[in-house]
């Protein structure tokens, strides 16, 4: 029997979180992977895509270079040297990542709960007095015929050819990174979305402005349709307004989010699920004493850095876990923090709202990113903000500066009265803030 301080069940972000602050903490730590270090994250989520959207926003930038007075030759893409690199980027944060948990045991395999402190990997018995379960999440799929001639996010980052057109079934954030880098590469691109809107979880007018920008660029979004059947010629059937229609394509990708991965035995030993998801309270903890569960196995928010923030306060980090901010890495990209003005709407709220363009800001008419919109919404007695949405160049970067306002409990007017360089996209929001 192999005996450890605390076994953590998965090294994707909050994993890796949990370990290495125990491993300051001095404690002897087990960690069981049942794939790869880093988890879905690293190896086939968060990163790889990351890397691909560079290559993606190359491929604008290398297009667009004669409104910037630079002429190149004819732009080709070379997607297998995209892939090589996108697992490159890969395996060098994978190594850092077991750098990292040098110190710690690492074994390889599935694990199966067998007592409140005790799973067994292979064979092999281990047992803490603190296990933390963060196995995160596997793909979704819709429960229609023909659904498994789909592809997931999986195997589509696995490719190293890409196909001349795929329909996306989800428009949520996966669908949407997926179909900006594949328009980007020349791929033709058809994003069937079940909900009103794209980004469903965004603010509307954010949405709304990210798919008017990809519609006029020639992506086909088509919203309020339910797809109902794949058929073997990868023809997409879907009722759209009532009516059947369909596309025929190369290849189809699957899109429609993500589910819990529940270790095996957990619900035996006493675990509770709600949903098919781990059920904890505010500290983490499970219905078992001294296990918890982080990340998108408890499905409360299935975002990396959340998944990190829940693995730090685990392990007693005081972590202001109610303003998490959110990003699709589109073209361009949107970024959201706190409350859309839906839900402000809906809960009766006192708030004004203020928009700024991009193409009303030096920097972003010098660089050539004019098409964006930064909405912020703030409570009209407190003057706290409420929300911050952006759907432009670096929304990513613009958001969390109103994070940080929201985090400390600062009023609008703190942004407004702190001087900020120009020209700078920060001034986008700077703008918005003066009511």
């Amino acid at each position: 029997m192999h005996k450890s301080d605390i076994i953590v069940i998965g090294s994707g972000p909050g994993g890796m979180e949990v370990a290495s602050r125990a491993l300051k903490q001095g404690l002897s730590v087990t960690v069981i992977e049942r794939d790869r270090l880093g988890g879905t994250c690293l190896n086939r989520g968060c990163i790889p895509t990351k890397a691909l959207c560079r290559s993606a926003e190359i491929m604008r930038l290398v297009d667009g270079t004669s409104e910037f007075g630079v002429s190149v030759g004819s732009v080709c893409l070379d997607y297998a040297k995209a892939a090589e690199r996108k697992d490159a980027v890969v395996a060098a944060l994978r190594d850092n990542v077991a750098l990292m948990l040098s110190n710690a045991e690492i074994v390889t395999g599935e694990a199966r709960f067998t007592a409140s402190d005790t799973v067994e990997v292979n064979g092999e018995v281990y047992t803490a007095p603190r296990i933390v379960i963060a196995t995160g999440s596997r793909p979704a799929s819709l429960d229609i015929p023909g659904a498994a001639l789909a592809i997931d996010s999986d195997r589509l980052l696995a490719m190293d050819r890409l196909p001349a057109s795929i329909a996306i079934i989800g428009g949520g954030v996966i669908g949407m990174e997926f179909a900006c880098i594949l328009s980007a590469f020349g791929v033709d691109v058809t994003v069937i979305e079940y909900c009103k809107e794209i980004l469903p979880n965004f603010d509307r007018d954010i949405a709304k402005r990210l798919r008017t920008s990809l519609s006029r660029e020639g992506m086909k979004i088509i919203t309020g349709s339910q797809v109902t059947e794949i058929t073997t010629e990868k023809r997409v059937e879907y009722i759209v307004k009532g009516k059947s229609a369909s596309v025929e394509v190369d290849e189809v990708l699957m899109a429609v989010g993500r589910r819990p991965v529940i270790p095996e035995g957990a619900e035996q030993i006493g675990i509770s699920l709600s949903r098919g998801a781990i059920v904890v309270d505010d500290t983490f903890a499970t219905s078992v004493p001294c296990v918890y569960a982080i990340g998108d196995v408890n499905a409360r928010m299935m975002l990396a850095h959340v998944a990190s923030a829940q693995g730090a306060t685990v392990m007693g980090v005081d972590v202001n876990l109610g303003v998490v901010p959110a990003v699709a890495f589109t073209s361009p990209e949107c970024a959201m923090v706190g409350l859309a003005e839906e839900q402000c709407k809906e809960a009766g709220l006192n708030y004004k709202v203020t928009k700024s363009l991009f193409r009303a800001n030096g920097k972003a008419q010098a660089m050539g990113e004019t098409e964006g919109l930064l909405k912020l919404i703030v409570d009209a007695d407190t003057r706290l903000i409420l929300g911050c949405h952006v759907c432009g160049a670096h929304a990513a970067d613009l958001v969390q500066e109103a994070a940080l306002a929201m985090s400390s409990a600062l009023p609008v007017d703190a942004i407004t009265s702190t001087i900020h360089a120009h020209p700078s996209l920060s001034e986008i929001l700077h703008s918005a803030t003066c009511l």
